[in-house]
């Protein structure tokens, strides 16, 4: 297995036999080998995934909140119930609201579109973890 650090450059949509393909576009440094990267071949990336804080239980859990109506007031968007009288605690591994991204994620086949050597820059097929700038490992 080849690991290559890159850098995410932006995401971005390229024309390729009348279709439009959503990419992202990842830049290398100029001493790296990207010979072991070819077009068609699929590749896993992995990034530390773009921090969005403190999030409620809907953004971060897909929880659907309360009604809107049936004598409802401020509990729109509350987790509800957060379980059984009889515990005395909350049971570890409750779904509550929380600090939200920030983690390794590692996405798994993605197909390489274009590579360029001399610019050292690669198109990738789909979506890469992370921010505008940030580091990616490539492995083939």
């Amino acid at each position: 297995m080849i690991k290559i650090i890159g850098k995410k450059n932006k995401m971005t949509q390229i024309y390729k036999d009348e279709i439009v393909v959503p990419v992202c576009e990842l830049s290398f440094q100029k001493e790296a080998d990207l010979s072991a990267i070819q077009e068609g071949k699929k590749v896993t990336v992995s990034a530390i995934s773009r921090s969005l804080g403190f999030q409620g239980v809907v953004k971060r859990h897909g929880f659907h909140g309360g009604p809107k109506t049936h004598g409802q007031k401020r509990s729109l968007r509350a987790p509800g119930s957060i379980g059984s009288t009889n515990m005395q605690r909350v049971a570890k591994g409750r779904k509550m609201a929380g600090r939200m991204g920030g983690v390794r994620i590692t996405t798994k086949g993605l197909l390489v579109v274009s590579v360029d050597n001399d610019k050292k820059i690669v198109l990738l097929r789909g979506t890469v973890p992370g921010y505008k700038s940030g580091k990616v490992e490539v492995r083939i």
